[in-house]
């Protein structure tokens, strides 16, 4: 029974990260605090617990990476936008900034749904009793 609550325990540890959905680095907190709470229940937890918060951080700081190199594109798009005013007919020819709009949209779509992906893949491994290693992740913890 003990191995049960072990595997439930590991697979609450991933599914917490979707907290983050509902407040403010909660995909970082709440993975966190559980598994500082369970961390000392055997060597199983920790490793989960360390592997989801790892995954965590490391995704943040790559959508937080993202989002920062969008912005010079963004500002840059819009200014260049002015470029393509006629100033005899009013007729704006500029469409570049709302391509790239839609582009970014779509390219954290796709992020966020692979992120969603991989935590629902580490859950159920953890849930078999199995230990995950979630791809492209630093080892903050170690």
């Amino acid at each position: 029974m003990q191995h049960n609550n072990q595997n439930t325990n590991a697979f609450l540890i991933h599914i917490s990260a979707f907290a983050g959905y509902l407040f403010p680095l909660g995909s970082i907190i709440t993975p966190l605090i559980l598994w500082q709470t369970l961390k000392e229940r055997g060597p199983f937890l920790d490793e989960h617990g360390k592997e989801a918060v790892n995954f965590n951080i490391s995704f943040g700081l790559y959508i937080f990476i993202l989002g920062a190199s969008f912005i010079p594109f963004f500002f840059g798009n819009i200014f260049n936008g002015f470029n393509g005013i006629n100033i005899d007919f009013g007729e704006h020819h500029g469409y570049g900034s709302l391509f790239n709009i839609f582009g970014f949209a779509s390219l954290v779509s796709i992020v966020a749904l692979i992120k969603v992906a991989l935590i629902i893949i580490a859950a159920m491994k953890a849930n078999k009793g199995e230990m995950y290693h979630y791809p492209l992740t630093i080892k903050f913890i170690k």
